[in-house]
């Protein structure tokens, strides 16, 4: 008698992850790795203000002075008021940054004017939500320049905020916040969009692939852009935050003194040493942002 066949058991299906687009990574990331970046090159970015708010032309002889006067200490004047700068303006402009992107459906294929659009829109947001914290950071950095007798001598950027509204008004908050705009404007259009622009042509060719390498590379086309690009916001922005008394707050008398001083090139003054800032501070920025993204990836089991 033949052996009854055994029934087959129905095959249990094994889930396949789906290939689709990753979730989006934790608002705060941008922030956090601008914070990091601008701890580290602080002493730069102090030196690119006092430059600017002064006249002075040599950022070596400025940074030796700042030394002679201050100690190496005195290079990290002013770094509370650039975390707080951080994470309120950088953290809001690479947050709207990716928002823009989903409205206008960019993604690594489309054209720059598309991810420059997108720059625009985070630009817009981020130079209203981060003028305080320029106010305050341009402040703390630019205290030592100036004789004794016309310093602020403000302790941190808490005290900076409370007695910048107690002593002027919460308005004075909001100083310069159009030069503000324009260059948050003209720097996320030129430093995030050309970053994504650089990246995605990069890894087009046969000599890229999405690591460490094609990320430096692309950071470091993206901040000579955007130091061009943001020169003459960037001066008129610093002079105008730096400055205090009726009047002083005005663009058109910024750049009417300016021009009657030193002339049209004055937009480009500091540009050295903004390009020496800038461009390690981008490169930091997106390294630290895509290493961020990988520890996101490799925590959701993603990477």
């Amino acid at each position: 008698m033949a052996s009854a066949t055994p029934p087959v058991e129905p095959a249990i299906a094994v889930p396949q992850p789906t290939k689709g687009k990753k979730p989006p990574y934790p608002f705060y990331l941008g922030g956090l790795a601008a914070t990091i970046a601008a701890s580290i090159t602080h002493p730069l970015d102090l030196t690119k203000v006092r430059l600017q708010a002064s006249g002075e032309k040599r950022m070596i002889e400025s940074m030796r002075k700042t030394v002679r006067t201050a100690g190496v200490r005195g290079l990290f004047d002013g770094i509370s008021g650039t975390w707080l700068r951080q994470m309120s303006y950088s953290l809001c402009r690479f947050w709207a940054y990716d928002e823009s992107k989903k409205i206008l459906g960019a993604g690594p294929d489309s054209p720059p004017w598309v991810l420059a659009t997108a720059g625009v829109m985070a630009g817009s947001i981020a130079g209203v939500v981060g003028n305080p914290g320029e106010v305050v950071m341009v402040r703390l950095q630019g205290d030592f320049a100036k004789p004794p007798e016309k310093r602020f001598n403000y302790k941190h950027c808490f005290d900076a905020v409370y007695r910048i509204v107690r002593e002027e008004g919460a308005s004075s908050l909001m100083r310069g916040v159009g030069p503000n705009v324009i260059r948050s404007v003209l720097m996320n259009a030129s430093q995030l969009a050309s970053y994504d622009f650089f990246k995605s042509q990069l890894l087009k060719t046969n000599y890229f692939q999405d690591n460490a390498v094609c990320h430096f590379t692309a950071s470091f086309a993206a901040g000579t852009v955007a130091t061009t690009v943001c020169s003459p916001a960037d001066v008129l922005k610093s002079r105008i935050m730096n400055a205090s008394g009726p009047g002083s707050s005005s663009t058109f008398n910024a750049i009417r003194a300016s021009l009657a001083n030193e002339g049209p090139m004055f937009v480009f003054k500091g540009w050295v040493p903004s390009w020496t800032r800038l461009q390690p501070t981008t490169i930091l920025i997106f390294l630290t942002l895509e290493q961020l993204r990988r520890i996101v990836d490799w925590q959701r089991g993603t990477l």
